[in-house]
């Protein structure tokens, strides 16, 4: 069986490993569509190296595909079934993804699994930061780094939301236009220049350098909530921004899908497959390539080059 793991100084490697048998409340799946995420580059890159990532560990964190083998305590209805699943904070990238059972969802009929694994966590990081962020109708977000497949979740749930701006960072006057066929309505270059005005709600995808300039455009108890960071970690000090307009009443937030129940989580997303399915959400794919493609689509990803998500086929 073929998986693409970390090798040593950053690189990747397909290697061939015996196919995985699933332990007790694990499935087998037989991958379709692998999803190249946000933060299987930020591992790879050894932003969040203190957390053990090393060489040798598969990357990759959600899949879509076919149950072939289930482990003791699962149901035998899963078997044959299609669908999606999160393999946690690694382990995607491979033919034979093993999965919990609490972290499957069966896919609707007319959903591709391409698209499964576009939305699949995008979707729900979306709606759940946009909730953390107390966002309501009539408010005004900037999505920074909208490029993504979170940023662009966000964006259209922003705008299907009732937001009076969505505003985005992006690194091209095309993307942007691209960003608002899916409800953007004012565009910025990725320093935010160009464009006055605050925002209610930030939903921050890059933190990285540039962070705090986005904290002074928060409006008077502005929120911005921090769910990624694909351009490094923030400066240590950045809360400084917060203290030097503290009558503003400015907060800052960070987000993770860790912390929303299974069930809420599991909800959400299969709202978000049945949207997709009828037209109503958009999954946004740049490129689909093969799974020994995996370095080249983290290579286009530190590039800047991608609209959407790399998606991987066995």
């Amino acid at each position: 069986m073929a998986v693409q793991r970390f090798g040593d100084a950053g690189g990747m490697a397909v290697v061939d490993v015996p196919a995985p048998e699933p332990a007790a409340g694990q499935v087998v799946i037989t991958a379709e569509a692998i999803g190249v995420g946000g933060v299987d580059a930020v591992i790879r890159r050894g932003t969040l190296g203190g957390y053990g990532f090393t060489s040798g560990w598969i990357p990759g964190s959600e899949v879509a595909g076919t149950v072939t083998s289930v482990g003791a305590g699962v149901g035998a209805s899963w078997l044959g079934r299609r669908v999606w699943a999160f393999t946690g904070a690694g382990g995607g990238y491979t033919e034979r993804p093993l999965a919990r059972i609490d972290d499957v969802v069966a896919l609707p009929d007319g959903l591709s699994a391409v698209d499964a694994v576009t939305i699949g966590s995008a979707g729900p990081v979306a709606h759940f930061a946009l909730a953390h962020a107390r966002f309501t109708a009539g408010e005004s977000v900037l999505v920074r780094g909208a490029s993504g497949s979170i940023g662009i979740a966000a964006v259209e749930l922003a705008a299907r939301g009732g937001a009076s701006v969505v505003a985005v960072t992006t690194s091209s006057p095309e993307r942007g236009e691209r960003l608002r066929d899916v409800g953007a309505t004012r565009v910025l270059d990725r320093s935010g220049a160009g464009e006055p005005g605050s925002f209610d709600v930030v939903v921050d995808i890059v933190g990285g350098a540039g962070l705090p300039d986005f904290i002074d455009r928060l409006a008077p108890n502005g929120r911005m909530v921090i769910v990624g960071v694909v351009g490094g970690m923030p400066p240590a000090d950045f809360g400084m921004r917060l203290m030097a307009a503290f009558q503003q009443s400015r907060s800052v937030a960070t987000f993770s899908l860790d912390t929303v129940p299974v069930k809420a989580r599991d909800a959400v997303r299969a709202e978000h497959f049945a949207a997709v399915s009828r037209g109503e959400l958009h999954a946004v794919v740049h490129d689909v390539l093969p799974l020994d493609q995996a370095a080249e689509a983290h290579r286009r990803m530190d590039a800047g080059d991608v609209l959407g998500r790399f998606v991987l086929e066995p």
